[in-house]
């Protein structure tokens, strides 16, 4: 495949030019929606369809909180204030007003008699309704007009995510830039990844006609996160090619069979696990799985063809304006990544044990998080739309505008009567109320008044008591709705499929890494990694949340959460994938294991390292965000991310497979599974600075050591038994030769003598 790639490179790239120029119109204007959090079939999707087609009820779009510091409510001069503005109000935008003196609410006046507010209900395209009365509604002589409600804090929270969107890009805008230098070395080398980067984010949103705001996150970070680490595997390896002497053909066929293969393993596997998503009811989780599989995939598709396509071009360009030594090659002597893997080889079960405890202290206050959805306290405290919510709660009577919503099927209210004692009966419930009868359709709706945070798990439990009281007779059905039920019913319905798409996502991701390992053992250990590695990144959140070091102190909304957990898994398979790769390449070409281990760390840990760091910046600039759920988000993956990568992914994953031996690569064997790369060209090495035998006069072959033993690298051309000892080969001439299979000389672990052993390319 490399060598077609770099046939074809200009007309490749050519063609990759023209499909993100057709693509990017439709990435760009794809339609963003919000919500979806819904189960179709939650209970409380029951009630809210109830109310709209059987009462002809519409939840008030929009809340206008007056108040005046002298004159009370009842003042006939206050009436008409409020009602002159609200008349002069468009009929063509609005469909409905209720104020305190329409409807005779009492709940409609605050507890020092001073302020009040009119509910209003919005016509067609609510967003652009609202904007074409804002003004207006503030516009009331002598009177102190705040605007709050769905539309209004939807529209805040619009306004505020644009102005924290300025603020992310000019803060990551720079610190991407230096990242990316720093990791690639030279200017040139720092284009590919945001290359890759954009022709992935472009594919996927272009796939994705209609797409949620988390789903814009997950495609955003984990095509950074993806075309980073892709693109410095493929660099690192495409380097030591041409280094090698090499030509740019070979170089990018060699680097195609060695980091390709890891590369379309990364992406292959990625995208299936996520896909599990697909089997979540609620439309955002769907989505933000189709979002996510589809940016691996073509990130993985970019790499493997417009990436070579640009090296093969570049040649030993691709390091043109160096301006430092990029973060992930491995040095001469090995540098600091070889003394990480040779303390984590040699003591891997201090490493195993204590990374453990860290992990497992990390997330102990795991017990104390609650999840559950935004509301107004997602934003700044001086926001309107907050302050009015606040306003409402503190002088009002507490839900007065989120009561339980209680639908009971029978035939007449009669009938409700004995289900209304019970619930009036209930603690916290401060009064129940018939809200509309349905005698068409045999139905009562009654409103439940209580004193408990409609986020909370006491209001949980008010709802599940509701739920499970007996209906009584002549009662065919009762149905639960409101803010609270909806929230319950998420959480429920999570917890309820969870455990399917956990079995699929498991399943696909082991038979993928079994397919491309050899190894039913190595993929069996990374799941019980990125278990660890989650909880201890929610642990550290929970711990911030008790503490209130975020500026919230409310349920972590649900969204974040799994957000946080499709990025990680994303990030963390991508990784595993490296660093097993490396190390079976390893495995197979010299059989030891720990050996094996030690190169795969050596050799990735400053790819896993780098790659890891693009996604990590944005999401740390996501912390500076004024909407609490964006900064939670930035916080909870740099945490989640930073865990994994220099816990999980350097010191317990090389810890674990060093403790396991050569049972990790069960049921391969290396013997058996060698394959001799006989389609490549024949490669030229540099000269190896080590000592040589000299025997007669004549220089031999450099000598290296295997388990304290020689060892000797050679090309022959013909079978021909092992040498009794190494200093019996000739040195070959390595450029000379155009055929053959390349072997190494290496002492048998038992000593009983020397074996040819065949090498990969």
């Amino acid at each position: 495949m490399g060598r077609l790639v770099y046939r074809g490179r200009w007309t490749l790239l050519a063609l990759s030019l023209a499909a993100a120029l057709l693509v990017a119109p439709a990435a760009m204007s794809g339609r963003v929606t919000s919500g979806g959090f819904e189960d179709p079939g939650a209970g409380s999707v029951t009630a809210a369809r109830l109310a709209e087609q059987w009462y002809g009820f519409q939840s008030p779009d929009v809340v206008v909180l007056y108040r005046h510091p002298a004159v009370k409510v009842r003042d006939p001069r206050y009436k008409k204030a409020v009602h002159d503005s609200l008349r002069g109000l468009p009929a063509d935008h609005v469909r409905r007003r209720a104020t305190y003196w329409t409807t005779g609410s009492k709940e409609m006046v605050s507890r020092d008699g001073h302020s009040t507010y009119a509910l209003i209900t919005l016509k067609g395209a609510k967003r652009e309704s609202y904007a074409a009365l804002a003004q207006r509604l503030r516009s009331v002589k002598n009177l102190n007009v705040e605007v709050g409600g769905t539309v209004p804090t939807q529209a805040e929270l619009d306004g505020q995510a644009a102005a924290d969107l300025a603020r992310v890009s000019a803060i990551a805008g720079p610190v991407l830039l230096v990242l990316l230098v720093a990791l690639f070395g030279s200017l040139v080398a720092a284009l590919l990844p945001l290359v890759v980067g954009l022709l992935a984010v472009l594919g996927a949103l272009a796939l994705l006609p209609e797409v949620s705001v988390y789903s814009w996150y997950a495609v955003v970070l984990l095509g950074l996160g993806l075309a980073a680490g892709h693109s410095l595997l493929m660099l690192r390896a495409f380097r030591a090619e041409i280094a090698g002497g090499a030509s740019n053909e070979q170089a990018v066929a060699r680097t195609m069979a060695s980091a390709g293969r890891a590369v379309a393993v990364s992406g292959a596997t990625v995208a299936a696990s996520l896909l599990g998503l697909l089997l979540f009811p609620q439309p955002f989780l769907r989505s933000i799985g189709l979002g996510a599989a589809a940016v691996a995939l073509v990130a993985a598709v970019a790499a493997l063809v417009v990436l070579p396509a640009l090296l093969g071009i570049l040649g030993p360009r691709v390091d043109a304006l160096r301006v430092m030594p990029d973060f992930g090659s491995v040095r001469p002597g090995g540098g600091g990544w070889h003394a990480v893997a040779s303390s984590v080889v040699r003591r891997p079960v201090v490493y195993l044990v204590a990374v453990t405890v860290v992990l497992v202290s990390l997330a102990a206050p795991l017990s104390h998080l609650q999840f559950g959805n935004a509301d107004h306290r997602a934003l700044p405290a001086a926001s309107e739309s907050r302050r009015v919510a606040e306003t409402l709660d503190r002088d009002f009577p507490r839900n007065a505008l989120s009561p339980i919503d209680v639908h009971v099927l029978a035939d007449g209210s009669l009938y409700a009567r004995p289900l209304m004692e019970q619930v009036e009966r209930l603690p916290h419930v401060k009064g129940v109320e018939v809200a509309g009868e349905s005698r068409k359709n045999g139905a009562v709706r009654l409103a439940v008044r209580h004193d408990l945070d409609p986020m909370s798990a006491e209001a949980e439990g008010l709802v599940r008591s509701i739920r499970s009281l007996a209906p009584g007779p002549g009662v065919r059905q009762v149905v639960v709705g409101g803010p609270t039920a909806a929230r319950l019913d998420l959480m429920d319905s999570l917890s309820a499929t969870l455990p399917w798409p956990a079995v699929v996502v498991c399943s696909v991701l082991l038979v993928l890494l079994c397919a491309a390992f050899g190894s039913l053992v190595l993929p069996v250990r990374t799941l019980p990694a990125i278990v660890l590695s989650a909880g201890a990144s929610f642990g550290v959140l929970a711990w911030a949340f008790q503490h209130g070091l975020l500026g919230f102190a409310g349920p972590v909304d649900v969204s974040v959460a799994v957000l946080i957990v499709v990025v990680l898994f994303g990030v963390s398979a991508n990784h595993e994938v490296y660093l097993v790769s490396r190390a079976r390449s390893e495995w197979l070409r010299t059989g030891d294991h720990a050996g094996a281990v030690a190169a795969g760390l050596r050799e990735t840990g400053g790819v896993i390292t780098g790659a890891a760091l693009l996604p990590t910046a944005v999401a740390g600039a996501f912390a500076a965000a004024g909407i609490t759920v964006v900064r939670l988000f930035g916080v909870g993956l740099c945490v989640a991310i930073a865990v994994d990568t220099l816990l999980v992914r350097v010191l317990l994953g090389p810890a674990s497979m060093r403790l396991l031996g050569p049972a990790s690569w069960w049921p391969l064997r290396s013997r058996e599974r060698a394959e001799p790369r006989e389609d490549l060209p024949p490669r030229r090495l540099p000269p190896v600075d080590r000592p040589s035998i000299t025997a007669g006069g004549q220089e031999r072959l450099p000598v290296l050591t295997v388990k304290g033993r020689p060892a000797v690298f050679g090309v022959d051309t013909d079978p021909v038994p092992a040498p009794a000892e190494p200093a019996e080969l000739a040195r070959p001439g390595w450029e000379k030769v155009a055929a053959g299979r390349a072997r190494a000389v290496r002492a048998n672990a038992d000593g009983s003598g020397w074996q040819w052993v065949e090498l990969d390319e």
